[in-house]
Parts: C-alpha cells; structure tokens; sequence
C-alpha cells in the first residue's frame, strides 16, 4: 500500500508518495536538499527551477562516474578470476 512521506527539499514540503521506506524517503530528500544547497552556494543561484537542474545534473554525474567505477571493477574481477582459473587448471594438469 503507498503511504505518504513528508519531505523537505531547499525551502519546500513535499509528500512523496510510494512503497518506500520513510527513513530512507528523508534520506534521499536529505541528500538533494544538501546537494541544492551546495550548488546555490557555489553558482549564486537563485532560481529555484534553474537549481533543480543544476542538481539533477551533478546527481546524474555521480550515477554516471559510479557505474562506471563498477563497470571497471567489475572487469578487473573478471580477468583476475580468468588468470586464477587458468593457474587452477595447470596446477591440475601437472598433478595428473
């Protein structure tokens, strides 16, 4: 069942509704209202529209640079495990 969650982001209330859990519903409003905050402070930003962008935008840049990060981690992982798979199937061979 959705339930309502009361948030506040740069100065507004909002209710977000969902099947989220509220903590981590005001968590996330936590976050861009920080964020919001941190990109008014830098670019003088007043224009509330013109902040929201701006921080979706450095929010997509995090995302972004995040699956990347984990694409390259993730192939790094694969290629360690294909040379201990290679070393395992020697080492058998030389017992054989």
């Amino acid at each position: 069942m959705s339930r309502g969650v009361k948030v506040q982001i740069y100065g507004q209330s909002y209710t977000i509704v969902g099947e989220l859990e509220e903590a981590y519903v005001q968590q996330l409003a936590a976050y861009v209202d920080a964020k919001m905050q941190a990109i008014t402070g830098m670019t003088s930003t007043v224009d509330t529209q013109k902040a929201a962008v701006l921080t979706a935008l450095a929010i997509a840049d995090e995302l972004h640079s995040s699956r990347k990060e984990k694409g390259v981690h993730e192939e790094l992982l694969k290629e360690q495990a294909e040379r201990c798979l290679t070393l395992v199937e020697r080492a058998l061979k030389q017992t054989e």
